[in-house]
């Protein structure tokens, strides 16, 4: 039996679906994240989704394909989505996807100061 290293919480508030998501997002992970997502998503059909990444260390390919997925679907749905605190790691790889042209990614936390 494979285990995933990830997860996620979430809150549902005025339209707005809040996600966080930790760990490392591979192929065992993603599976499970993008169904247990997209219940929330037609569950709670919101406005607008947000995908804090702050806690994720390292993500694939797989990762990839869960947020253009969720992308995709909320705005089936008419809703918008961001991408929020994104680790560097995450960063390089959006950055090297092209992802930051399709989908907003905000900063709402402060860089730790060394």
């Amino acid at each position: 039996m494979l285990r995933s290293n990830s997860g996620f919480e979430h809150e549902y508030s005025e339209g707005v679906l809040y996600v966080r998501l930790w760990g490392e997002i591979d192929h065992h992970g993603a599976a499970t994240l993008r169904g247990d997502i997209d219940s929330l998503i037609y569950e709670k059909r919101p406005q607008r989704l947000l995908l804090d990444l702050s806690g994720v260390g390292f993500m694939d390919s797989s990762g990839l394909g869960l947020i253009m997925g969720r992308y995709s679907l909320v705005g089936e749905l008419g809703g918008s989505m961001a991408i929020l605190d994104p680790t560097e790691p995450i960063v390089k790889i959006l950055n090297l996807a092209g992802i930051k042209r399709i989908i907003a990614i905000e900063k709402t936390k402060e860089a730790k100061k060394k």
